[in-house]
């Protein structure tokens, strides 16, 4: 890390912390490795606009959809052990997925149309996100079940809040939505214990995580940061939105609770060939399997259409780059603007967090704030910044 990196970072952190509140963010945590370490942790502004406490490196945040690839993680050990099949009938390990219908359109009286899949959803389907399930937020479907018929919220975080109709048949297409969560229940089917608990001891105990959980201690609480929404002019407020503790279901999806320092040492597992400092997470063969680009080639990762205003803008990373999906992050197929190179990996969570993963350079980031909708101009414009310059002040800069 050069003083001049540091400064750059330090910088890209205090432009998105400064200024009137419609071209800034309360507060951010970000944090990047190599495979040794943390080479940077930087932390600016607040946690909350109520109280003025200083956001500092180890707030607190709800990880949304940064859960995703630690719960797939939790897959691949199955796979490993040789407990799992993933083109198996997921229903094998996770008996009520046998019981969802695919939704055929609505009748004209707005009673939802079903009919049984023409073929039984896997484990694989699920990692994929190519199963048939989506969110209410992205889909239009989803969100008329929720309007009309009272599907649910995935943040309730319940059995009712998955247990949906299928968008379509399995295999038939890539969409985004709560897969991992019914992916989640095929681990407890297996392992015959919650998945919080099953994470605990198989991923966090060999990565030395102790601050991150479905359900906060006290500390953690008084540690988190309040999420934040921006409104129509550009202001934010403070919104009365958090994941419950002691939730009926651990969200595979979405539903963990972390430090950002604590996700670096899930990064870098990755970065190190599944090995973490006090044991090995994954094989090396099962980590070179879980980043790949798993998607047929007619099924591809493009544009997140929000339909909710609340809760996410128009999201895309790298418009018109082909990106693909593995077990379980998006994979940029092309070299990104920011410097990522081809192959590497990443993802983000609904309150505008976002990481990547570059195994090729060895180096990886966390950018981690609390707003919503997803896909904050100031908050993901901020976070390519931050990417970018540590491709331009550290990775290109070491190849030379």
């Amino acid at each position: 890390m050069t003083t001049d990196m540091q400064r750059k970072l330090d910088s890209i952190l205090d432009g998105v912390t400064s200024g009137n509140l419609a071209t800034r963010v309360p507060g951010v945590v970000a944090m990047v490795t190599d495979r040794n370490g943390n080479i940077f942790e930087g932390a600016k502004g607040v946690r909350s606009l109520g109280d003025d406490a200083a956001m500092t490196t180890d707030s607190v945040f709800a990880l949304y959809s940064a859960t995703k690839a630690i719960a797939g993680t939790a897959v691949m050990q199955c796979v490993e052990e040789g407990l799992l099949d993933l083109d198996a009938p997921a229903k094998t390990y996770a008996p009520k997925l046998g019981e969802l219908l695919v939704l055929d359109g609505f009748a004209t009286d707005g009673t939802p149309k079903l009919r049984p899949p023409k073929s039984d959803v896997t484990t694989r389907q699920l990692m994929l996100h190519t199963a048939g399930f989506g969110y209410d937020f992205f889909n239009e479907d989803y969100l008329r079940l929720a309007r009309d018929h009272g599907q649910p919220s995935v943040v309730t975080c319940t059995e009712a809040a998955i247990t949906t109709p299928l968008l379509f048949d399995p295999g038939e297409k890539f969409e985004y939505g709560s897969n991992i969560d019914w992916a989640g229940r095929v681990v407890e089917g297996i392992r015959g214990k919650r998945l919080g608990a099953v994470l605990k001891e198989r991923i966090f105990a060999p990565l030395g995580i102790t601050d991150m959980a479905f359900s906060r201690t006290d500390d953690m609480k008084a540690r988190t940061a309040p999420v934040h929404a921006r409104g129509a002019d550009g202001s934010l407020r403070p919104k009365n939105l958090a994941l419950p503790d002691n939730p009926d279901l651990d969200m595979a999806g979405h539903g963990l609770y972390a430090s950002v320092g604590e996700y670096m040492k899930f990064i870098r597992m990755w970065l190190n060939d599944g090995m973490g400092p006090n044991g090995r997470v994954l094989k090396p063969e099962t980590v070179a399997e879980a980043v790949r680009n798993g998607l047929e080639p007619h099924h591809e990762v493009g544009m997140l259409k929000g339909l909710i205003p609340a809760l996410s803008n128009d999201a895309e990373f790298f418009p018109g780059l082909k990106k693909g999906w593995s077990y379980t992050f998006m994979v940029n197929e092309e070299e990104a603007p920011t410097g990522r190179p081809a192959g590497a990996i990443g993802w983000a969570g609904l309150l505008n967090l976002f990481y990547w993963i570059d195994r090729q350079n060895g180096v990886g980031g966390f950018w981690a704030t609390q707003i919503l909708p997803f896909g904050d101009a100031v908050s993901f414009g901020g976070y390519l910044d931050f990417e970018t310059a540590v491709y331009q002040r550290f990775v290109l800069r070491r190849a030379a």
